[in-house]
């Protein structure tokens, strides 16, 4: 049960278009650029020429010099040093980039360093109380312990650290709660406090990390405890592009973004890493260079999916493997999982969809779906499936580990800010919210089991005063049609030129009528469909995954005429190279 996506064109900045052009662009490019940044009265050259110049000085950042100066007192004195870090890629590359500047750049001992990543269904997200009691039990204990990707909204366990004598330096890109940073921490980074001076702040929680370490080599080379030529931390970027990526933060009007995930793509594509080989090796020759959507859809998932269902630990060391060898039995591992995750993933999906109808046709401006035998580790997953099918906000709900509690992810749309209606439910419903965070795009819950509907009808009011009388469907945004002439790879190379694409930067997605020539039906389990389409005197490669359900035959045969919505792609067969269309929605004329 889905609901028709309707075809949307998007709508363009006019003067933005213009402007484009009269800068050199083509009119393809003004096009694309003219659809999503809406507004936008910046320099273009900075997100179509994406470069680290763009970079604001990490000493924009509020309590960014305090929280230096602290890891830098740390490092001189010889103290424990704690890594606190979320189990999602953000966290997990941001928990890379603290403990290799701490153990390879500032020259901490190993043993002095101690990594603290929850396990999501134990232990829960942020700095949870498990985690708090982990860190009092290690001997000799941390005197510091340093956050990334959470903490912001964590005061009460930050509270207790600091009554046992521990300083909790917090980094962290996730919205603040309505009282402010947590008054318990010794500082805290985060781009989006209101006193913050940094320019950007989508910036994701690794970026926000490594801001953080750069400028704590500063203060130890202004203070004669390293040297001025210590390395700075440019080759860490490959992992903030990683995790910028797959945490879904702007890379639309975000120069910062931009040009992490640009230079950090060409670091990886150096593959001196370990990880990016064996990564390369799992998917295939084809798959170099590695692009903004490998990271997304191939390396995200696998890292992702261990956090998700296991321990997260395994992702960290397949980051940090020093070898192909032991990088490629952790990626065995991750690989497995995401397998495994899959199959969680569809057939919770399926029993949410199901759950949904209801809520359907009371017409409601957000879905909210418990699943009781429903595996936590995949709520935002089966959301993000809900969005697409629905066209609403989507909250997923599953038992928590703590007895009497739910635990959920929830995942917006376009034109709704999701922690801003969580904190608005709060208002409205306390008790029914006691934990929550997240940002525009996504956010985590925790809702007592008894106050459930309490919970739901505090939710559908806070988005419903966001939305207003908006109606609601699931919907791709298109670029408009394509000439017969401009498909070609020569249009393929143009549109890279504005990479990368990612999210509120979304790749161009096209409409066209077209012939069917040939069609077969591929794929292991029969679902995907290889299409011959004609367009003019082109006869066109086209591959729709996903096409059919399993046993499904397909609705049109040879001659058909079909409207399509499609993406550009490149296929690689035996040394060739030819464009082939990335079918996403078929109707048939």
């Amino acid at each position: 049960m889905t609901c028709a996506p309707r075809l949307v064109p998007r709508p363009r900045d006019e003067a933005l278009y213009a402007r484009a052009q009269q800068e050199g662009l083509s009119e393809l490019q003004a096009r694309i650029l003219a659809g999503r940044l809406n507004g936008f009265q910046g320099e273009l050259v900075s997100l179509i020429t994406p470069s680290l110049r763009y970079l604001a000085h990490p000493e924009k950042l509020a309590d960014g010099r305090r929280a230096a100066e602290r890891i830098a007192q740390a490092v001189v004195e010889g103290e424990h040093i704690g890594i606190l870090t979320d189990y999602d890629v953000d966290g997990i590359t941001s928990h890379v980039v603290i403990l290799r500047t701490l153990s390879e750049l500032f020259g901490v001992p190993m043993e002095r360093l101690h990594s603290l990543i929850g396990h999501r269904i134990n232990d829960g997200y942020g700095i949870s109380l498990p985690l708090v009691e982990r860190a009092l039990s290690l001997a000799p204990r941390p005197s510091l312990v340093i956050t990334a990707d959470c903490g912001s909204s964590d005061e009460p366990r930050i509270a207790r650290l600091k009554a046992e004598g521990i300083d909790v330096v917090v980094t962290d890109h996730h919205a603040l709660p309505i009282e402010g940073p947590p008054a318990s921490a010794y500082a805290t980074v985060n781009p989006t406090r209101r006193d913050c001076a940094y320019p950007d702040a989508t910036i994701a929680g690794c970026m926000v990390a490594w801001l953080v370490m750069s400028l704590s080599r500063s203060v130890l080379i202004e203070w004669g405890a390293l040297s001025a030529s210590t390395p700075k931390l440019s080759p860490w970027l490959s992992y903030v592009a990683l995790g910028t990526v797959a945490d879904c933060v702007s890379l639309g009007g975000s120069a910062a973004n931009r040009a992490v995930v640009s230079h950090g793509l060409t670091l990886i594509n150096r593959m001196d890493a370990a990880c990016w080989r064996v990564m390369a090796e799992l998917l295939g020759k084809d798959s170099v260079p590695f692009g903004a959507e490998t990271l997304a859809f191939q390396m995200g998932p696998r890292i992702n999916a261990r956090s998700r269902l296991d321990d997260p630990y395994a992702a960290l060391h397949f980051m940090l493997a020093a070898d192909d060898a032991s990088a490629r039995r952790h990626l065995e591992v991750l690989d497995q999982d995401n397998q495994s995750r899959k199959a969680i993933e569809l057939d919770m999906t399926e029993q949410a969809k199901i759950l949904a109808a209801d809520q359907l046709a009371e017409n409601v401006p957000a879905l909210v779906v418990l699943l009781e035998d429903g595996h936590a580790g995949v709520q935002g997953i089966v959301a993000s499936r809900l969005v697409q099918a629905f066209g609403r906000p989507t909250f997923v709900l599953t038992p928590a580990a703590q007895p009497g509690m739910l635990t959920g992810s929830g995942r917006s749309i376009e034109g709704l800010h999701l922690r801003d209606a969580l904190q608005r439910a709060h208002d409205l419903a306390p008790e029914a919210l006691p934990r929550f965070g997240g940002h525009r795009a996504a956010a985590g819950i925790g809702v007592p089991r008894e106050r459930f509907e309490e919970f739901r009808r505090a939710l559908l009011e806070a988005v419903g005063e966001q939305l207003g009388e908006r109606e609601l469907y699931p919907c791709l945004f298109t670029d408009g049609h394509l000439t017969p002439q401009q498909l070609t790879l020569a249009t393929l190379e143009e549109l890279a030129a504005l990479e990368p694409f990612g999210r509120e930067f979304d790749p161009p997605l096209f409409e066209g009528e077209f012939l069917v020539e040939n069609l077969r039906v591929v794929g292991g389990d029969g679902t995907h469909l290889m299409l011959e389409l004609a367009a003019g005197a082109n006869i066109l490669r086209a591959i729709w995954f996903r096409a059919l359900a399993p046993g499904e035959a397909p609705s049109f045969g040879l001659g058909a005429r079909l409207h399509c919505a499609f993406k550009l792609n490149r296929n690689r067969w035996r040394g060739r190279e030819s464009l082939q269309l990335m079918i996403e929605h078929v109707q048939a004329l």
